[in-house]
């Protein structure tokens, strides 16, 4: 489980297989998605927060191994993409008239990867 403040441990990747909802986007919790967008010294938004983070570690994760990166590459990117998703505080920017939140979550990630690649291969 993944707080705003912990981490994920490490999903069980080593037999090949996934859980079956670790690959799939839930649907969305609109007023989760708005609380926790909210003020982050409300409690009530650093809990939703919370729950947003353990709900869409495991699809995002997913993603990335689908990329290609082994498991320990896309847990660390997915926990760096968290953490780059609350310092930006780009829940913020989420509107429900502009789409799906797993659109949203794909997009940013994407965005999130191809950085860092580019940074990699800067260095």
């Amino acid at each position: 489980m993944m707080s705003a403040e912990g981490s994920q441990p490490m999903p069980d990747d080593s037999h090949g297989t996934a859980k079956p909802e670790a690959g799939r986007f839930p649907d969305t919790d609109w007023n989760l998605v708005q609380i926790a967008a909210g003020n982050s010294a409300d409690p009530r938004a650093r809990e939703a927060l919370a729950q947003l983070c353990q709900t869409y570690w495991h699809p995002l994760y997913a993603f990335v191994r689908r990329q290609g990166y082994g498991p320990q590459q896309a847990h660390d990117l997915t926990q760096a993409f968290f953490a780059h998703l609350l310092e930006k505080n780009l829940l913020a920017t989420v509107d429900r008239a502009k789409g799906r939140f797993r659109t949203f979550l794909l997009v940013a990630l994407k965005n999130f990867l191809a950085d860092e690649g580019q940074q990699s291969m800067a260095e």
